[in-house]
């Protein structure tokens, strides 16, 4: 199904890395700004650090409605960060055909992206108003377990790429770090870009396979 679209997926995995790295901030502040998560700042000093004066700055852009809208509303972006780096994954997978060991932790990991991209949705994409309805605890209980399973299958995948000097080496690595990651980047920012290694290991390996499916420049025609 996938056959034939690896340099745009690559390209989209790439690029929402990015948007998931930007916007996530914003859907965070969003988050900060909503009353009864106003202790994500003022429990964790680094995040404060960063957070107040950027609520401050940024401020049209997160009161431009209910708070709880507002942070439903940035928190649509994870869908497709996570769609981006879940068919990456699954590009990888194919164009290593692996074998043995790695196949199963590659299914794993993928089955847990796949459980996170419904978990995001359910959070997000179910919710048009500042109240939220039955479905956003769906979300919750679908999303909590499948982020726990992301680190650990992640971690277990780039553990295995490594053993088996898997190039190029920085996605096996992010990979690898993932839990203690996860753990540094919730201190300072939600819960959400958590899974910042993930997308840019994925986004990085999306990119050299969309750079290396690139035609090739023609050079101009001999006079």
């Amino acid at each position: 199904m996938l056959d034939g679209h690896d340099a745009t997926i690559g390209r989209f995995a790439w690029v929402m890395a990015w948007v998931g790295l930007v916007v996530g901030q914003l859907h965070a502040l969003a988050r900060f700004s909503v009353p009864a998560h106003a202790s994500d700042v003022t429990d964790y000093p680094l995040t404060a650090a960063w957070a107040d004066p950027a609520m401050d700055l940024l401020a049209p852009l997160l009161t431009w409605g209910d708070p709880d809208l507002v942070y439903v509303t940035y928190g649509k972006i994870w869908l497709p960060v996570f769609v981006a780096f879940t068919l990456a994954a699954l590009v990888v997978n194919r164009r290593r055909s692996p074998g043995g060991f790695e196949k199963w932790v590659w299914r794993a990991t993928i089955a847990a992206y796949a459980l996170a991209c419904l978990g995001v949705f359910l959070d997000y994409w179910t919710q048009w108003t500042g109240d939220y309805n039955v479905l956003f605890l769906v979300g919750t209980w679908v999303t909590f377990p499948a982020l726990g399973l992301m680190l650990v299958t992640s971690t277990v995948l780039g553990v295995t790429l490594l053993l088996k000097r898997f190039r190029p080496l920085v996605p096996a690595l992010l990979l690898t770090l993932m839990i203690p990651a996860a753990m540094a980047i919730t201190e300072v920012t939600s819960l959400g870009s958590a899974a910042l290694p993930v997308m840019f290991a994925f986004g990085i390996l999306g990119r050299r396979i969309a750079r290396a499916e690139a035609p090739p420049a023609r050079l101009p025609a001999a006079a």
